[in-house]
């Protein structure tokens, strides 16, 4: 797993310089954010926008070795169980969300569907549901309903024009090397009128300028992008979208994003601690940490939770959630 120290770069670099036009706004000028120990490529900050980048990016063969089979976990089960049920049935409660105005039998397309968690409760609800997904190792464990394609880029899944009635992308913008690529190839998919479901940390919001480098929901360097909201929404419209609403409450995961981050902050404890405490084992496989370490974020898990939650209410109140997702509709 990818848990390398990430460092805030200070005062003296925060002179903007040229780097590759931002992707929304165009402008050349950024900053150096943050540096992640063992890697070249810094994140940089548009100056104009916002928008947050890897500079250099990575190539293709690089981005794939920052997601060993491990990142997915055992086939179908990446958390330990009690956390895996609990997850499935968060992911569950929001199939309402994705379902709502939908007909019967409308077809829905989940991009980056890792293990396929909303395709079988979708499927439940008779929609036809497909799936695209980089890794063979990331869909084993999908609901057998589902039609899901290996490729490297949406494109290259290569579905007809205006095939679908609704396209969810959710937590997997961030990862692609070009999301304006990949919003332009979901709007020549999905039927007029039909709508996108975009999910993504808000690099905007008050979780993540309070926990700077320590923010769970950076995951350098597999996350290539760092979207603030207003860049997201600007992008969508460019790509012929309208966006109809935006959502800054997540059960699943922005209380436990404002835990960890906060973890992260404390000298002397593993980054991503709790998340790789939490994450499903080869059988035999030895527990990550000492017992002393173990004892401490299982504790923290269990008081810190609840905290989590309340920060969650506290955020979502000044809409400015850790992780939001917006609804938007392609224009005819």
């Amino acid at each position: 797993m990818y848990q390398r120290h990430i460092e805030p770069l200070g005062a003296g670099s925060q002179a903007t310089q040229d780097v590759t036009p931002c992707l929304v706004c165009g402008s050349p000028q950024a900053r150096a954010a943050f540096a992640i120990e063992g890697f070249a490529p810094r994140v940089f900050v548009c100056a104009r926008c916002g928008l947050g980048h890897l500079h250099p990016m990575p190539d293709p063969e690089q981005v794939a070795s920052f997601y060993p089979n491990e990142y997915y976990g055992e086939p179908g089960n990446k958390f330990q169980s009690v956390v895996e049920r609990l997850v499935r049935w968060v992911g569950a409660r929001h199939i309402d969300f994705l379902s709502r105005e939908l007909r019967s039998g409308a077809r829905v397309l989940d991009v980056g569907c890792g293990r396929g968690v909303i395709l079988g409760a979708l499927a439940d609800r008779g929609f036809e549901v497909h799936g695209v997904e980089i890794s063979r190792a990331a869909a084993s464990g999908a609901d057998p309903r589902a039609e899901i394609r290996i490729a490297a880029r949406l494109a290259d899944a290569a579905y007809p024009d205006a095939h679908f009635d609704e396209v969810v992308i959710w937590h997997v913008l961030e990862h692609v090397h070009d999301p304006k690529a990949t919003l332009l190839e979901i709007r020549r998919i999905l039927k007029p009128g039909g709508r996108v479901v975009v999910a993504v940390p808000n690099f905007s919001s008050l979780q993540a300028r309070w926990a700077g480098a320590a923010w769970f929901h950076l995951d350098l360097p597999r996350h290539l992008w760092h979207f603030p909201l207003a860049a997201l929404r600007q992008l969508l419209s460019d790509c012929g979208f309208e966006v109809r609403s935006e959502h800054h409450f997540s059960l699943r995961q922005n209380p436990f994003g404002w835990l960890q981050s906060a973890l992260n902050r404390v000298p002397g404890l593993p980054r991503n601690g709790l998340y790789t405490l939490l994450q499903r084992r080869a059988p035999g496989a030895p527990a990550p940490f000492d017992a002393a370490t173990r004892a401490w974020l299982w504790l923290s898990f269990g008081v810190g939770i609840p905290l989590g939650l309340i920060a969650t209410l506290v955020e979502t109140g000044l809409r400015s959630g850790a992780t939001v997702h917006l609804v938007a509709v392609r224009h005819s």
